[in-house]
């Protein structure tokens, strides 16, 4: 039986300790969320833990990532044509206890597959963390915008 998930739309500066939501951060163009990357990137590199991001192919390259003082070692890149299931890794990731946060694009991860994943995010301290450029996102069934 499918789970509700609840969204909440949030900048990527906006810090709370409500796991069980999917962060959805929304984004004009490529440059935006370039810059809300890095923030979210930033947030969690001083934590002892991996930062998994599941990337289309345009995000920041390593030098980047290196001059905004992002520590590269605690960053796991999976490029999404590198991905066979990605619902498979979603699940795992946010279950294993490893990462403190997973970061995609809703471009991969489509408002069928979002609705249909009943993640339990109670019981994880794993960040869901979604990039879009649009708002559908939002008008997902069985989604719960209270958070």
């Amino acid at each position: 039986m499918l789970q509700p998930i609840t969204v909440r739309t949030v900048k990527s500066y906006q810090q709370d300790e409500l796991s069980d939501c999917v962060n959805v951060i929304q984004i004009e163009d490529d440059i935006s969320a370039t810059f809300e990357l890095l923030k979210v990137l930033h947030q969690y590199n001083s934590l002892n833990a991996w930062t998994l991001l599941i990337a289309p192919d345009h995000v920041p390259s390593k030098a980047l990532l290196d001059s905004c003082s992002i520590d590269t070692s605690k960053l796991l890149v999976i490029r999404q044509k590198h991905l066979v299931n990605l619902e498979y890794v979603l699940r795992s990731a946010l279950h294993n206890g490893n990462f403190a946060a997973v970061i995609t694009w809703t471009d991969m991860l489509n408002n069928q597959l979002l609705s249909n994943l009943s993640l339990n995010l109670s019981n994880t301290k794993t960040k869901l963390y979604c990039f879009t450029k649009n708002s559908d996102v939002l008008d997902i069934p069985y989604i719960q915008q209270a958070c």
